[in-house]
């Protein structure tokens, strides 16, 4: 009888651990990060960023990326400064981000999209097509940003 009890506490005492560790990750509130290789949890929340650049707010997003790069050194931050600068005109500076954002993190996929794209809407297409080839590597089984950059050099391509 004793043995019983015993195996039976310890039965509860283990059904109680598996709920609590199914329970506490799914009921811990995580804030949403850009898609963007995202490294660690120090990164910035950029959910109200991606949220103007879905609606195409470009000077509203650059306005609070401008804010969080001045205190954060983050792949992400440069690599969406780099886009919303390429979408509001400003190629040259959009460039620097880009690169800054390559500097912090070589193999970050939508940053080697992005300035490949920013080479195709500036007529280089044998600097996009470096970027292709560097997507290629990343992603040898395919990606989205791959995908995505082969698309725009082959519009560009047939324009």
């Amino acid at each position: 009888m004793k043995q019983s009890f015993l195996g039976r506490n310890a039965l509860y005492g283990l059904l109680g651990a598996i709920a609590v560790l199914t329970v506490v990750p799914v009921a811990t509130i995580i804030p949403a990060y850009a898609v963007d290789d995202i490294e660690g949890t120090d990164a910035p929340d950029l959910t109200a960023v991606q949220a103007k650049i879905a609606a195409k707010d470009y000077k509203g997003a650059l306005a609070d990326l401008r804010d969080l790069a001045q205190d954060n050194q983050q792949a992400d931050v440069y690599n969406l400064l780099g886009f919303t600068l390429r979408k509001t005109g400003d190629f040259t500076t959009a460039l620097t981000y880009y690169n800054k954002a390559l500097e912090l993190k070589p193999d970050h996929k939508a940053a080697r999209e992005y300035l490949g794209e920013l080479y195709v809407e500036t007529g280089d297409l044998a600097k996009a097509g470096e970027q292709l080839a560097s997507l290629q590597k990343l992603c040898p089984a395919g990606c989205e940003e791959l995908s995505d950059l082969q698309k725009a050099i082959d519009t560009k391509v047939t324009q």
